[in-house]
């Protein structure tokens, strides 16, 4: 069993509040869950839509063919209707629409009408609308009952009983109208966790023992906030949101060297401005993460849609040389575990982390059996109170082996901690002379980089272990390029390598790697940009090429048939 219900209509339809809301349905049913949005930049109007793709097996990535379209407006019918599959089905509102199919395939649902004839208003048609999906599943309604009861119950008896009543409404007529709807659900298993990448960001930080974030708004960042905002009753972390980015990055430095782990977030257009902040943790060597969510540029760009756009921009950004974590998540899931792992190395390190997530993972909606908290890394590296009353003097910036100072809290003992944006002495105040300059530079990269190396994880290796075709991607890719591996495996030796943790790449010793790549017969590199920017960065490291390349820049996400095309186009 594996379908998708397609939701399209104007912006103001209230298209996300029906995907959102059957999304929730399917995973407390236990279903397997993947969802994905496409939205214009406008309040009103213009052509949106909402993908679910839910199943009896897990899934992981958008699948083009449709099984129920829910057409809230006449271009969805003119977009959609080709991509219906073989058992596809319309549903739409004639009246709505000014339109009426003849045809087997479309089933005419009086949307506004059946809510207002059940005792609301025609803004319940959403609702009737949610029912009918209900009705042609033949899937009872006491888990969507139970959804609208908690939504509305803050607005009184009558509106939860009037949602009620129309989603009874269009269950009952989708329910005798959908003769031809062959559409088969298992039984009942354990309800799912269902969760966006933002979400997963936002726990992993909490988990991780995050305790100040702050940012200005800036899509597709803004949903880390308004998590993080939500949990701050609990007293487990304050959210400030600031006047630009430029006051964001420095807030978050000097929370962090006042001793609380921060973290900031924004998108391209916001990260241009954290620049020289990104800089000045790099001199002043105090730890702090930085949430970059990616879409499409240059300036504003498209400012709904996805790219993997700014791996570069985040890779040589700032001014001076001084090292930095790249992390990129593949899915929610490995978003909780990586934002751990860039707390804990960011503050081992003092370096600053950059995780790199995309409008893709942001929008989209996993289904997860749940975390499994004993993967997370949570250990305080800093000199507290009681490490610091054996010490008679104090130098933030003194010269180890590793070169990794020991981190004080300031005020915690009589000793001073003197950060300082200029080069400076051990002591932290500022020198002009070039030995000490030489062994700051030393120290702040040569000697940490080594083994910050040694920290990253390899790449995943996803199918053959000999692959005659090799898929290489990053981030928000591998769902698609995994499902696109199963696809191919069968007639050819095909596997997917995948980088998750992008800067610095392995260390030598951990680089057979290399090897997949170099020894396939076909290395195909597929990348959400237009210049292949990790193909660059793989080349510029390690000299390593590709003989194809798969890129998208269109603003859209890869899906399963896309990279199939294309790679069938190549090969």
């Amino acid at each position: 069993m594996d379908y998708v219900i397609k939701i399209g209509g104007e912006a103001g339809q209230g298209i996300q509040t029906i995907g959102d809301t059957l999304a929730k349905v399917f995973a407390r049913s236990g279903l397997h869950v993947f969802t994905d949005q496409d939205y214009e930049s406008r309040v009103r109007g213009g052509h949106n839509f909402y993908r679910i793709r839910f199943s009896d097996s897990p899934v992981f990535c958008a699948r083009e063919s449709v099984d129920i379209l829910i057409a809230l407006d006449a271009e969805s019918i003119k977009r959609y209707k080709k991509t219906l599959s073989l058992i596809g089905l319309v549903i739409y509102d004639s009246t709505q629409i000014k339109e009426s199919f003849g045809s087997e395939t479309f089933i005419d649902i009086p949307f506004a009408k059946l809510a207002h004839d059940a005792g609301g208003s025609k803004i319940m048609a959403n609702t009737v609308a949610i029912g009918s999906v209900h009705g042609m599943l033949n899937m009872d309604l006491d888990i969507v009952n139970q959804i609208f009861r908690d939504t509305f119950s803050k607005k009184g008896d009558d509106v939860v009983n009037a949602n009620l009543a129309a989603a009874k409404a269009g269950f009952d007529f989708a329910s005798d109208a959908c003769i031809q709807c062959s559409f088969g659900l298992p039984d009942r298993s354990e309800p799912l966790m269902l969760i966006s990448a933002t979400e997963a960001i936002a726990v992993g930080a909490i988990a991780a023992g995050c305790r100040f974030y702050t940012a200005y708004p800036m899509t597709p960042s803004t949903g880390i906030m308004n998590y993080l905002a939500s949990k701050e009753s609990s007293g487990s972390i304050i959210v400030e949101q600031s006047e630009d980015e430029i006051a964001a990055i420095n807030m978050a430095l000097g929370a962090s060297y006042a001793g609380l782990r921060s973290m900031t977030g924004t998108s391209g257009g916001g990260f241009a401005l954290m620049v020289e902040g990104l800089s000045l943790a790099g001199i002043t060597e105090i730890p702090v993460v930085i949430c970059l969510g990616q879409r499409p540029g240059p300036a504003t760009g498209l400012p709904t849609r996805t790219e993997q756009g700014e791996l570069l921009f985040s890779a040589f950004a700032g001014h001076g040389e001084f090292p930095r974590l790249i992390f990129a998540p593949r899915d929610p899931e490995q978003a909780f575990y990586l934002v751990c792992k860039a707390f804990d190395l960011s503050e081992k390190y003092q370096v600053p982390a950059i995780v790199l997530f995309d409008q893709y993972l942001s929008d989209s909606l996993w289904t997860f059996k749940g975390f499994d908290l004993s993967k997370t890394i949570f250990k305080d590296h800093r000199l507290r109170t009681e490490d610091l009353k054996s010490l008679d003097q104090y130098k933030r910036y003194a010269f180890t082996d590793t070169g990794v100072t020991p981190l004080a809290v300031p005020g915690a003992s009589k000793n001073l901690v003197v950060v300082d944006s200029d080069e400076h002495s051990e002591e932290g105040h500022i020198i002009e002379d070039a030995e000490t300059r030489r062994a700051m530079v030393n120290k702040r990269l040569h000697k940490k980089m080594p083994l910050i190396r040694h920290e990253i994880s390899t790449p995943l290796l996803y199918g053959s272990s000999n692959p005659e075709i090799v898929l290489v991607g990053w981030g928000s890719t591998y769902d698609p390029l995994r499902e696109v591996v199963d696809a191919l495996v069968k007639k050819k030796k095909t596997a997917l390598l995948h980088f998750q943790e992008i800067l610095p790449l392995p260390a030598d010793e951990h680089s057979a790697y290399l090897d997949i790549i170099r020894n396939a017969r076909v290395s195909i590199c597929v990348e959400n940009n237009a210049t292949s920017q990790f193909a660059f960065l793989l080349k510029a490291e390690k000299g390593v090429s590709f003989k194809y390349h798969i890129n998208r820049f269109d603003g859209r996400p890869f899906t399963l048939e896309y990279i199939l095309e294309e790679i069938n186009a190549l090969v």
